[in-house]
């Protein structure tokens, strides 16, 4: 029986507007056993999960989120925009997630968003919330902007890291080591056998970006990765469960 981990890319995104609640809970009853999703800071300091710096295509509101304050951005409409549906659905706190992810046992790859807008004090925010929560040993944090994981590792040693990449990093279980990372979270294109068994030699582990086809899935597993992430978690559970 595989151990591999089953991500829910922004939650069941693949059906259910990302991000939000509903796409969270969809994806731990579609057999997910962890979330990815994305944090980003209001202009008054409230964390919380979106993807895109910019509201505009998830909420319709031609503003930045670093610019509205939570007040304003927890009460738009983050749903509509996938479907009439979900036109309740609503932008996240990352606590509302963290709650549901200690009720439930569920890993968070809590991906921070700030290679653009960049969010001075998130970190420290970040952790304090998952510590807050008592949620150290169930979350790992990732982001593009590998000076912030740093600065996570710093601050709290005992959460886990991943350094996200698209491509073309050589030996990038070395690179890993040396930020204090303990995963590589690749492209599912960067993903060879063979690196994915060096980098387990040297105690880094991948998580794999973004596969939502069940080919490319059951190549992953053979190849050995850890996590796969995907916007159908369901592909993911039919496959492991045949396997």
């Amino acid at each position: 029986m595989t151990t591999l981990v089953n991500y829910a890319h922004r939650g069941a995104s693949g059906n259910y507007p990302e991000n939000t609640m509903i796409a969270f809970e969809k994806a731990i009853e579609l057999g997910a056993a962890g979330i990815e999703t994305d944090v980003q800071m209001t202009k008054d300091g409230e964390l919380v999960l979106i993807h895109d710096e910019m509201l505009r295509r998830t909420t319709g509101l031609n503003s930045l989120v670093a610019d509205i304050q939570s007040h304003d951005l927890l009460q738009l409409d983050a749903g509509s925009w996938f479907s009439p549906n979900f036109k309740d659905a609503r932008i996240p706190t990352l606590a509302q997630l963290l709650d549901l992810a200690g009720q439930t046992g569920t890993i968070l790859n809590i991906e921070l968003k700030n290679g653009i807008a960049p969010y001075p004090g998130m970190e420290q925010k970040v952790i304090e919330t998952v510590r807050a929560y008592g949620m150290e040993n169930q979350v790992i944090l990732s982001s593009f902007n590998h000076y912030s994981l740093i600065e996570c590792k710093r601050l709290a040693p005992e959460i886990r890291t991943g350094i996200l990449y698209m491509e073309g990093l050589y030996r990038p279980w070395k690179y890993a080591l040396s930020i204090g990372a303990s995963a590589l979270h690749a492209s599912h294109f960067a993903v060879l056998p063979d690196w994915v068994a060096e980098a387990a030699q040297h105690g880094v582990i991948y998580n794999v970006f973004t596969v939502n086809e069940p080919a490319e899935m059951l190549r992953l597993i053979q190849a050995g990765v850890a996590g796969i992430i995907t916007d159908y978690p369901e592909r993911l559970t039919a496959l492991l469960n045949k396997l």
